[in-house]
């Protein structure tokens, strides 16, 4: 028998769980599948800046997704369409720079990818080098599998989203998708090329609950869901909407776990209230 040496016999990091790991090195693709096959559930939220992903990345959120939903939280855009690559790039940057440990996936804007897999290859690209993502993000299914498979075949891990897809929004506006034996199957043709096209993972947003469970139980990439219930692989939720920072209403899926809008706010009119009073500054706050 063949004496393993302790190097050999020791756990890998990527045997410990993603969320809470106390590894410091990056997390990849393989630790993900990994997840997958342990059944261990996973967090992922978006970020747009190196501040707020330093804090994530300290919480032990395992992957981030830099998404195209910053032109609404962040640029002021009524949708993510006018969302530029760019843009995209900048944003992807210093949340690279703000972590150490999570994966960070940056999207690909409308436009950037939909001319087909030459134009995305040259788009991730500009993520993969110019940013440090260490995959990118795209929407669509059988229509974006050629563009998935380019990717993946030139070494760039690719991260799928179907069922509501925001780019769209002007043909299929914001509701449900996949309810209906047809819209069902063709959620389930969708998923089923992605991963044929070497998707990691798919994100599975606003399907109905029934469905991502069983998208979930066919394929053997982790599905990633927004919307469509509990028995995804992984949870991915915007951080704004997540922290109550987001004015206005919410989608159902949100769950707030603080109210940011009103801590910021009420520190805001504190601050002020000094300045006006003559409360700040004081001596302790000034130099000679």
């Amino acid at each position: 028998m063949t004496q393993l040496s302790a190097a050999q016999t020791k756990p890998s990091d990527s045997s410990k769980a993603l969320y809470g790991g106390k590894g410091t090195r990056r997390i990849t693709v393989r630790d993900i599948a990994l997840a997958k096959e342990r059944g261990e559930k996973w967090p992922m939220l978006t970020a747009y800046d190196a501040m707020t992903a330093s804090v994530f990345d300290e919480a032990g959120i395992p992957v981030m997704l830099v998404g195209d939903s910053a032109g609404n939280c962040h640029l002021g855009y009524d949708t993510t369409v006018p969302v530029t690559l760019d843009e995209m790039t900048m944003l992807s940057a210093a949340v690279v720079r703000g972590t150490r440990r999570a994966l960070i996936v940056g999207d690909l804007p409308f436009g950037s990818y939909q001319e087909g897999p030459v134009q995305a290859l040259r788009s991730a690209t500009r993520l993969v080098k110019e940013a440090g993502v260490g995959a990118v993000k795209l929407e669509g299914g059988e229509r974006s599998h050629e563009q998935i498979r380019l990717l993946v075949e030139s070494g760039i891990p690719v991260m799928a989203h179907i069922g509501l897809t925001p780019q769209s929004v002007n043909a299929m506006g914001y509701r449900v998708q996949g309810r209906g034996e047809e819209a069902a199957a063709q959620l389930l043709r969708d998923a089923k090329a992605v991963q044929d096209a070497g998707a990691f993972a798919v994100v599975l947003e606003l399907v109905p609950a029934e469905l991502a469970a069983e998208v979930t139980r066919v394929l053997h990439i982790p599905t990633v869901g927004i919307g469509a219930g509990p028995q995804t692989d992984a949870q991915v939720l915007v951080w704004t909407d997540m922290l109550g920072l987001t004015g206005g209403r919410v989608p159902k899926f949100v769950k707030k776990y603080a109210d940011l809008r009103a801590v910021m706010g009420d520190a805001a009119k504190a601050f002020a209230e000094d300045v006006v009073g003559g409360a700040f500054p004081l001596e302790e706050h000034s130099v000679h």
